[in-house]
């Protein structure tokens, strides 16, 4: 139509010029131009027309760019202006360079131990829709543009095998080696970095300073079967022992990294094939201290949301904010269903579950955290009380207690109800049901290719588990998660152990299956050894969620979802659909703190050799981000941590830099955890 109206319209213009032209009162006019003038006119209208034929995706596409990098930019100069904004102190960025002036030296080889994500990795062999990119970053470092480009491509080369949680036909990812591989997650975003600067500061080069890089997707047994992760670490360390005077290492693990170091101790003295064979007294002798960040020991109750819905409190709330756009159909995205595809390949996403069941965690009318308040203001800081002082070095204490208790201990409920109504008031036939749906599981065949396991599942099946007034609580979720991701729990309990041993001279716990779990493995005879569990406190941090059913009932979609509607007023615990405790916003101060501050605590069934622990906790101050943060990640920038890390890799002893320093509630905690020890 378009193209006929332009055709009409060429020879009329035509016309009426030659008829103006022919009047004997009025200048000739140039037919060229006229010509010229309604060809520009016609490119210009088809130039529109074809802007308003650009599709929904396109524009979609646009918009999110514009947004995503209006944000970055913001960002980054929130970070860059922040030291110099008014009000703040700008105390010097690098610790070590005052440390050096007062004479302190690096004595002690340094190990880094990355945890989760952190690490970067590379491509060595993939599909043909990734040529181009081999031994290029596919995560870390500038390997997130690859998600940009070609986003399934790049989904499909992170993702392992769905049976052995190894490499995929054809496809081939490793663990990006040297510092370089974890120095930064994304452009501006550090994670290594600022610690090894200021460690080079005081004399590490590569000769003492070594990152112990690893595939953080697999389970960590594989990562020694596949790469041979856990040998090389233990040959590095032999290395840096001798090159460097016989002096003992101190290993530096960050979040996961924690767990997976814990399994390397056992490992290494563990007899082969399935251990290093260092024997007895390779720790002893080989490792001075173990400086813990972030340590997730008894896990993370976000892993179950990510296994379940593959969200978590930021997730929610984007979805909250956007409705809809997560889950949209109409412009294809569904990226939490791809990200659910990925991750339930990755056996480490289950290391992070709760360890220690309801012993722990609580049950489903009890917790440890009790009586903690939750006024968290707007800014995310916690007010501090400093008429509270009984521990070492605490100059306050932090007021976190609330009028009627959380129910901390279901980690997982449906509906607002299931959360706060006593036990006796729900269901109890919550485990009868599962247990008879998965012997009677069939495949949803109306969904076609499975996406996901959900699309294996009856709708039937899904409703029943998502009905209103349920609750699970650490020892009963894995029942839950059994049923909705059977393959990923099935392959990865091969590898990981989430209980708490009766008794550790039993010959089972001999198995690899164990070493990550504190609460299931022994320490090494390692008397002189230090173990330091070094956190953030005062941050919100999600200790269990409030869940529903998602409102589409469509296939390859994720049928649950955290309800963001549930809200109480300021003041209370639950902010969208999450109920928070103390933390560091990503690990809870119980999961950090408690082996340092009970389970290792002297002699015990989990530490036989009496090795000293002791708890460091950095308090959250304005501002949250930068040289004073607290939170998860940027607490690797933290002078205060960084100065004590210096200091015992200069050959200080816990007690020389302060002993424990505690701020949160971890030893009332602890006491009120029934554990025998």
């Amino acid at each position: 139509m378009a193209s006929n109206f332009l055709r009409l319209r060429k020879p009329y213009y035509v016309e009426s010029t030659i008829n103006c032209s022919s009047s004997s009162d009025q200048k000739p006019v140039n037919l060229s131009f006229g010509i010229n003038e309604t060809r520009n006119q016609t490119k210009k209208r088809q130039a529109k027309e074809h802007h308003g034929r650009r599709s929904c995706l396109d524009s979609c596409c646009w918009v999110t760019g514009y947004l995503c990098t209006t944000w970055w930019l913001l960002l980054f100069l929130y970070h860059c202006c922040l030291p110099f904004t008014v009000g703040h102190e700008v105390p010097e960025l690098m610790p070590a360079a005052r440390l050096k002036r007062e004479g302190l030296k690096g004595i002690h080889p340094v190990v880094l131990v990355p945890g989760i994500v952190t690490g970067g990795l590379e491509l060595w062999e993939g599909k043909p829709c990734a040529d181009g990119l081999f031994r290029k970053r596919l995560w870390g470092g500038g390997g997130f543009t690859q998600l940009l480009k070609r986003p399934l491509c790049w989904l499909e080369h992170l993702s392992l095998h769905n049976e052995t949680g190894l490499d995929p036909p054809g496809i081939r990812v490793r663990p990006v080696p040297g510092l370089f591989g974890a120095d930064y997650s994304a452009p501006g975003y550090f994670v290594w970095d600022v610690l090894v600067k200021n460690l080079a500061k005081i004399g590490y080069e590569g000769k003492n300073l070594h990152m112990a890089a690893y595939d953080w997707r697999l389970s960590f047994q594989n990562t020694e079967v596949r790469d041979c992760a856990l040998s090389k670490l233990k040959s590095k360390i032999e290395l840096m022992y001798r090159a460097n005077g016989n002096k003992k290492v101190v290993v530096v693990p960050h979040s996961m990294g924690v767990a997976y170091f814990l399994h390397f101790l056992k490992w290494v003295e563990t007899p082969p094939p399935m251990g290093g064979g260092g024997g007895p007294g390779w720790c002893a002798e080989h490792i001075k201290a173990i400086v813990n960040i972030g340590p997730s020991f008894l896990g993370v109750p976000k892993a179950v949301s990510n296994i379940l819905s593959a969200e978590g409190k930021d997730v929610a709330y984007f979805r909250a904010m956007a409705p809809g756009v997560l889950d949209s159909g109409t412009l294809g995205l569904r990226a939490l269903e791809h990200v659910m595809r990925v991750s339930r390949t990755w056996d480490s996403v289950v290391s992070l579950m709760p360890k220690g069941g309801e012993t722990i965690w609580g049950n489903m009318d009890w917790s440890p955290e009790d009586e903690h308040v939750c006024e968290f203001s707007k800014k995310r800081y916690f007010r501090f009380s400093p008429s509270d002082n009984n521990v070492n070095n605490s100059d306050a204490k932090q007021v976190f207690r609330v009028k009627d208790p959380v129910k901390y201990g279901r980690i997982i409920s449906f509906g607002k109800a299931a959360s706060v109504l006593h036990s006796s008031q729900l269901p109890t036939t919550v485990l009868k049901e599962i247990l008879h749906m998965s012997a009677s599981r069939n495949f949803n065949s109306s969904c076609g290719e499975a996406w996901t396991e959900y699309d294996e599942m009856s709708r039937e099946s899904i409703r029943k588990i998502g009905a209103a007034d349920k609750a699970y609580t650490a020892t009963t979720l894995f029942d839950l998660l059994h049923f909705v991701a059977p393959k990923m729990m099935n392959r990865a309990e091969a590898h990981f152990s989430h209980g708490i041993a009766d008794n550790l001279e039993d010959p089972k716990y001999n198995h690899y299956k164990y070493w990550s779990n504190p609460l299931e493995m022994k320490l090494p005879d390692a008397p002189n050894m230090e173990i330091y569990c070094s956190y953030g406190v005062g941050i919100p941090t999600e200790r269990s969620n409030v869940y529903k059913l998602s409102p589409s009932n469509k296939c390859k979609h994720i049928p649950y979802q955290i309800d963001t509607l549930v809200d109480e007023e300021d003041g209370s615990c639950l902010k969208s659909g999450v109920y928070f405790a103390d933390g560091d916003e990503s690990v809870p101060v119980l999961s950090a703190g408690f082996m340092c501050a009970k389970g290792w605590k002297g002699r015990t069934r989990f530490n036989p050799s009496g090795i000293n622990t002791y708890v460091r906790e950095y308090q959250s101050k304005p501002p949250t981000s930068g040289i004073k943060s607290t939170v998860h990640v940027d607490i690797m920038g933290n002078i205060a941590l960084i100065e004590d890390i210096l200091r015992v890799a200069a050959g200080a002893t816990g007690e020389e830099i302060g002993g424990d320093k505690i701020y949160s509630d971890i030893l009332r905690m602890s006491e009120r955890i029934n554990l025998q020890l």
